[in-house]
């Protein structure tokens, strides 16, 4: 069995993020990661992006939310 390509473009889904709907795009290795990652956490996907987007709020510069996920995605796994 041939292993997937890990290039596929975003795929956008849609969550409620303190209180309010919105939707996402990223690519299929990012939203695995995410789901990992909240599962690490004991928390839902949702939850563990309304975290970063509460962080990311607080930056001098910051970033769309996608961006902020990837971001803080590779900080978990820079620091590990």
């Amino acid at each position: 069995m041939e292993t997937p390509s890990p290039y596929h473009p975003p795929v956008k889904r849609s969550l409620s993020i303190a209180g309010h709907a919105t939707s996402i795009s990223l690519e299929p290795l990012f939203w695995e990661m995410l789901k990992d990652a909240a599962t690490r956490e004991g928390l839902a996907v949702a939850a563990l992006v309304a975290r970063i987007d509460a962080e990311r709020i607080k930056s001098p510069t910051p970033p769309g939310l996608a961006s902020a996920i990837r971001v803080w995605l590779v900080e978990q796994m820079r620091d590990q």
